[in-house]
């Protein structure tokens, strides 16, 4: 349940689902209603037997459209809303990766800051390959750490604080054996996200969480934004997380998700609306218009920094049906599943989600991903 899905595995698989997209033709400017939206993903979810289905179309003038269909939890006739929370997985990497651009903005760190430069007191005790890695090879998946700890998250030793927790994870890890040289070799790594928090709380003085709401989540807007598993305890009052099986998981609430350590690469939830935010964001910064952080920082957040399909946070294709540079993520805990794909020069994004993790949910969102731009494009012939 604490293993995250593979971006590596996802964007090869994804070769498939371009060939949906290119089939769907060329995203244009959205005109699609909420019932719309409905309209198009009940199908979908039927045919994967998901409990819900949720998706959005994005521009970078902000939210277009959104909807959702469906129940909170498989057994009950408690319908999802297009205002619940949805739990994003490993797309909380790209805000952890924007989060370090705006620390570089600010001067305390610098893309190419290592890891010694920043805990020269834990690579005096402990030599390790890892005191040369700098923040470009952790975001970047470049650092030569494993996927995650041989031990697993949940024997991270605790502490009084969550920096602590990090700080013992950043111990870990440097007793880990690289599985390749810095800049050598794509390795997908919670472990580099993680230790890349770690580095930003050590110099700003405050955890992940509190840096991510202050510099991202508040100058955006995103009210709803949070950590952890999502829902009231024993109760149905947001989506409830399903297995790959479609059946529900036993218990829901904030303490259901991967570890609080891992924040960094895979904790965040919030409302679709929210995330849309996020996303106009990034789109705004990719077509250098107006956005939070500067115009060079979004070249290098989504600009793979050592060639491959990977930049900082962001898988990259460059594909017809796009006009050119494509950027996209997914992310899963195992038992929710979140999708975006982002194409700046057709000044468009679509975001798909459901609670219910496991290959099925792959399948359906990108089935709903690509029936979602097709819908665009017909909406705009004319």
């Amino acid at each position: 349940m604490t293993r995250l899905l593979d971006l590596k595995r996802r964007l090869c698989w994804g070769s498939g689902a371009l060939l949906i997209f290119c089939a769907a033709g060329s995203a244009g400017k959205p005109d699609q209603s909420a019932d719309d939206i409905r309209g198009l993903l009940e199908p979908i979810r039927a045919e994967y037997r998901l409990p819900a289905l949720a998706g959005a179309v994005v521009t970078s003038r902000g939210l277009q459209s959104l909807g959702a269909v469906g129940v909170r939890k498989a057994g009950t006739e408690i319908s999802v809303t297009d205002g619940d929370l949805w739990h994003l997985g490993s797309d909380t990497k790209a805000m952890t990766a924007a989060l370090i651009g705006s620390l570089v903005e600010k001067g305390l760190l610098r893309w190419e800051t290592t890891v010694g430069e920043i805990f020269p007191e834990l690579v005096k005790n402990n030599p390790s390959p890892l005191a040369g890695i700098n923040l470009l090879h952790l975001l970047s998946h470049r650092s030569g750490l494993p996927h995650d700890p041989a031990s697993g998250w949940w024997l991270v030793p605790r502490a009084d604080t969550i920096q602590g927790r990090r700080l013992n994870a950043l111990a870990m890890a440097f007793k880990e054996k690289p599985v390749a040289a810095p800049g050598e070799k794509y390795v997908y790594s919670n472990f580099g996200y993680v230790v890349a928090g770690a580095m930003a709380e050590q110099v700003a003085g405050s955890s992940w969480e509190e840096l991510i709401s202050a510099e991202i989540f508040k100058p955006l807007g995103m009210q709803s934004a949070g950590f952890g598993g999502i829902g009231t305890p024993g109760e149905i009052d947001q989506p409830w997380g399903h297995g790959a099986d479609g059946k529900p998981v036993l218990r829901n609430g904030p303490d259901i998700d991967n570890p609080p350590v891992l924040g960094p690469a895979a904790r965040v939830h919030c409302k679709l609306a929210d995330w849309a935010k996020f996303i106009t964001d990034q789109l705004r910064g990719a077509r250098g218009e107006p956005a939070l952080l500067k115009p060079e920082t979004y070249r290098i957040l989504q600009t793979p920094p050592f060639g491959g399909d990977y930049a900082l946070g962001w898988g990259v294709v460059d594909h017809e049906w796009g006009g050119g540079k494509v950027l996209t993520h997914a992310g899963s805990n195992m038992m929710n599943y979140a999708m975006v794909w982002i194409a700046p020069q057709k000044d468009s994004a679509v975001l798909v989600v459901t609670n219910q993790g496991g290959p099925a949910a792959e399948r359906a969102c990108d089935k709903a991903a690509a029936a979602l731009i097709s819908r665009i494009r017909g909406s705009n012939r004319p």
